[in-house]
């Protein structure tokens, strides 16, 4: 699922960590901030996508899949009602971590990291 937008060697180090923490900073919705975890990533890539075609990709990603969460989290909480959404939400939540954390690493080590289950929103 990673891939390479041009040869990492070629991505300034601070580009591989502005895009590590774009991917973290959606972490913050489970820090308790309401939609943190769509917010953090959005502001961060408003402030700095201009800065590189990198950053801008990453950003872009961390953002669709964000959006994707949410969806599928809010269509869980309404089939709580048949109980199979309490299933659905820990799924959600895993799912939701684990690829915020490949994400970062791909990110750190230069490539870009495409969600899985993600919508494509912002292209």
């Amino acid at each position: 699922m990673d891939e390479l937008i041009v040869d990492p060697a070629d991505i300034a180090k601070e580009e591989k960590t502005n895009g590590m923490v774009c991917h973290l900073l959606a972490l913050l919705s489970f820090a308790g901030v309401p939609f943190g975890g769509l917010l953090g990533p959005l502001i961060f890539w408003v402030i700095k996508k201009d800065e590189s075609e990198f950053l801008d990709a990453c950003g872009k990603e961390a953002i669709n899949f964000q959006i994707a969460m949410l969806i599928y989290s809010f269509i869980s909480i309404i089939l709580c009602l048949v109980l199979i959404g309490y299933f659905m939400l820990f799924v959600i939540v895993i799912l939701d971590i684990v690829c915020i954390v490949k994400a970062a690493n791909a990110a750190n080590r230069g490539l870009l990291y495409k969600y899985p289950w993600s919508i494509r929103f912002i292209k």
